[in-house]
Formats: C-alpha cells, sequence, structure tokens
C-alpha cells in the first residue's frame, strides 16, 4: 500500500500529538510528516513537505485557518478539518463538498474522513471545493451556493435558484429556475437534511420544494402545489399540516 504523507495542525500540542497517535493506529496507510501549531509554522512546513493530506484546526490564535488557505491558495492537497465549529460553519463545510472531524475526535468519523480524501485526491478538484466553502463561510446573509457531484465533477449553483428537487431511487434530480436540470448522487432524504429548512420543504415522499418558488397551493385532501414553472406537485396529506405552518397560513 503506497503511504500517504500528510500535515496535522492546531495550536493546541495535546491536540496534536491525540490526533497522531489516532493516525498511527487507526490510518496506517497516513504517514505524519510534519506538526505545527501556528498558521506561520504551518505554512512553512506545507511549502516544504508537500504534504497530500492537511488535518487543519480553524481557530488558531493571529492567523486562522482561513488566513493559512488564502496564502496557499491554489492547493494541491486535501483538507480535513478538525473543529469545534457551530452549525453555520457545518453546513458550509457541506455544501462545498469538504470534510471536516468534530472535535474529540472519533475514530470511525477519522477512518471515514481519511477514506474519502485518498478517493478526492484522484479527482483533483480541491480548489472548486476550497473556493466554494471560503465563499460560503463568508457570506454573511449565508449560504449561497450548493456543491453537486456529477460524473463530470462538481458543479456549483445559487440555492436560490433550485426549484424542487425528485426522488429517483439513490439519485435526486435537481430542477432549477431555468429549466435546467441535474441528476445527482445521494437521495432525498440527504439534500432535505443539507438545505436550509426555512426555504425548502419535503411536501412527498418524491419532492422537495423550493417554498420561494411557489407560484400557487390548490386545496384538496392533500393539495398541490403550482412551482413558479407551471408544474404541479403533489402534497401528501401527512404533509399538508406542516408545509401550511412553513407557509405561516
Amino acid at each position: 500500500m503506497n503511504t500517504i504523507n500528510c500535515i496535522l495542525v492546531d495550536d493546541e500540542p495535546l491536540n496534536l500529538d491525540g490526533l497522531e497517535k489516532m493516525i498511527n493506529r487507526y490510518c496506517p496507510e497516513l504517514t505524519v510528516v510534519g506538526k505545527a501549531t501556528s498558521a506561520k509554522e504551518a505554512l512553512e512546513l506545507i511549502r516544504a513537505g508537500s504534504p497530500q493530506i492537511v488535518f487543519l484546526d480553524i481557530q488558531m490564535p493571529r492567523e486562522n485557518a482561513f488566513d493559512l488557505l488564502d496564502k496557499l491558495m491554489p492547493v494541491n492537497f486535501e483538507i480535513i478539518f478538525v473543529t469545534a465549529f457551530d452549525n453555520y460553519a457545518l453546513r458550509a463545510f457541506r455544501y462545498s463538498a469538504l470534510d471536516y472531524l468534530l472535535k474529540p475526535v472519533d475514530m470511525d468519523e477519522l477512518r471515514t474522513a481519511v477514506q474519502k480524501a485518498r478517493t478526492k485526491l484522484m479527482e483533483k478538484d480541491v480548489n472548486m471545493r476550497l473556493a466554494g466553502f471560503l465563499d460560503q463561510i463568508r457570506e454573511k446573509s449565508g449560504n449561497s451556493r450548493i456543491a453537486l457531484k456529477t460524473k463530470e465533477g462538481l458543479i456549483f449553483y445559487p440555492i436560490k435558484d433550485i426549484l424542487y428537487c425528485t426522488a429517483e431511487r439513490a439519485y435526486t434530480r435537481f430542477t432549477f429556475v431555468n429549466s435546467k436540470q441535474l441528476l445527482v448522487s445521494g437521495n432525498l432524504k440527504e439534500f432535505e437534511i443539507l438545505l436550509p429548512e426555512d426555504n425548502f420543504c419535503r411536501v412527498h415522499d418524491s419532492y422537495l420544494i423550493n417554498l420561494d418558488h411557489v407560484k400557487k397551493y390548490h386545496y384538496g385532501k392533500g393539495g398541490y402545489v403550482e412551482m413558479a414553472d407551471g408544474v404541479p406537485i403533489d402534497v401528501s396529506s401527512r404533509k399538508r399540516a406542516a408545509f401550511l405552518a412553513k407557509l405561516r397560513y
């Protein structure tokens, strides 16, 4: 098995030592080639060491992870954030298809993140994902784009342009305001969790809609909504109350 060189960055030496021990024990395919306790030290290590994966703490004194990444862009390594950050940042990670580990680090989550990073090393699209993440984390009005994985690679779309999502077994079909459609790997439940609940509502087992693009609601047992593109979408009777509550009706 080819080993993968990695660098660990955290301002707490105890955290660095603990993560290194976990990597040595549970991820034998990784070799820790350096550890840094500041953004300045990490910058020197990364430039000199050419790591393939960097485990990066976000909150550090003087310069944080984002300051460091600004100096390193474009990057040629995968990033696994190790953080105790809030839910806003975690959603930004998911939107941008970047990986993160919550402190204290869990063994199984570490293994999963490393396996995903190994796969992504071959995709060579880290700069697209990282740029998307930095856009999200600095967007004061909240997350504005979502990264959707296709056969061709990652495509970033404004969330406000999503009309509705349709379940197609293990896939989800996105329909946008420009009538464009995109079939994406992942079931509808995953995107229901990911997309902002204030704007999106699961009105049917097969449909997740953007409430901002509902043109009209028609009464009935469950009724149905007419979307901005004129497409009617059934509202199941058991989801009707939750849907109307979101409309504040």
